[in-house]
């Protein structure tokens, strides 16, 4: 019971941080951020497999499979939308001639 109020506590603090770096970042700061963090994101990827893993192999782990399995499929979905976004904003600096393609 206490490591689950800690994971729940470590993941409400991260939220609250999160919410709070992104709300002080120009809006014309978050594109080329986005970019940025799409390693930090197969980071989580990573990370979400391995927790998936370990969940998996404990005796009693639907709730730990279940999380495990949201966390992969966020994770994908946030480094799929930074891909697709980052592209658009390419194509946003590329000549008239070459968006035609």
């Amino acid at each position: 019971m206490g490591e689950i109020m800690l994971l729940i506590f470590v993941f409400v603090i991260a939220g609250f941080l999160g919410v709070e770096l992104i709300s002080k970042v120009p809006s014309q700061l978050h594109t080329p951020l986005m970019s940025g963090t799409n390693a930090i994101s197969g980071i989580t990827i990573v990370g979400a497999m391995s927790a998936t893993a370990v969940a998996v192999l404990a005796p009693s782990s639907t709730v730990g499979m279940v999380f495990g399995i949201i966390a992969i499929v966020l994770a994908a979905i946030n480094v799929v939308g930074g891909y697709l976004v980052t592209d658009r904003m390419l194509g946003m600096f590329r000549k008239k001639e070459d968006r035609k393609k």
